[in-house]
């Protein structure tokens, strides 16, 4: 008998069809239960508050209120629900807006099935997950104003230092291809490696340098010189 605890998820679009695809999906993973369905960010709190949800995945763009408003609203009064935000918007002010106002997440409805999966898992265990594309946006508007900000510096040329005081080769790897915007399986077809050993060298990566989550983690790095971001 399976005792697992089942991550419980609540599915808020105003896209019937990309609704029930998600939500198919979810189905497959025996760890999560979808646990209602709604289609406006007005019936965010309802559901939250009937149904005790771990993660709720929330559309940005719907007709009453939207995921960001919805979002806002659980984020105060259900501290404990973590939201991850779904979106064809890549845009750098639209992801600002979404992690300032609570979201845990944020994922394009270009996603893979696998990213779905690992951003909910990630989340639900008090994570941040972003699309990798998302991700290498913010990088390269964070390179951009630490660019303006000391481009006397930068102008010259500084020589990037790979941390191997702080991480192995593979691991300076790793990050490497992190902040090139690459998911968990395109380092693993670039490296030649399987996925499993991805996730162990990106939890090693985090644990070594006291960073909550991948972002964090490629922020730091471009901060102290130890990648190059094209």
């Amino acid at each position: 008998m399976n005792t697992e605890k089942k991550i419980k998820i609540i599915l808020i679009d105003d896209h019937k069809l990309f609704r029930e695809g998600v939500k198919r999906i979810l189905e497959f993973e025996p760890s999560f239960h979808v646990v209602a369905e709604g289609d406006d960010g007005s019936e965010a709190a309802k559901l939250v508050k009937e149904n005790n949800p771990d993660v709720v995945l929330m559309d940005i763009n719907m007709p009453t209120i939207n995921g960001v408003e919805a979002t806002s609203d659980l984020v105060k009064y259900f501290p404990n629900t973590k939201v991850i935000i779904l979106s064809i918007h890549d845009d750098e002010s639209y992801v600002t807006h979404a992690l300032k106002t609570g979201a845990q997440g944020y994922l394009l409805k270009e996603m893979d099935a696998d990213s779905l999966v690992e951003a909910i898992k990630v989340v639900s265990e008090g994570g941040s997950y972003l699309h990798p594309k998302v991700t290498h946006n913010l990088v390269n508007e964070y390179r951009r104003l630490a660019k303006e900000n000391t481009s006397s510096i930068t102008d010259r040329g500084i020589e990037y230092r790979k941390p191997l005081h702080l991480l192995t080769k593979r691991e300076c790897q790793v990050l490497q291809l992190l902040a090139d915007g690459k998911s968990n399986r395109a380092v693993a077809e670039t490296l030649y490696i399987s996925e499993k050993t991805v996730k162990n060298h990106v939890s090693n990566i985090l644990q070594k340098m006291n960073c909550n989550d991948r972002t964090q983690a490629v922020v730091s790095a471009i901060r102290n010189g130890w990648v190059e971001v094209i």
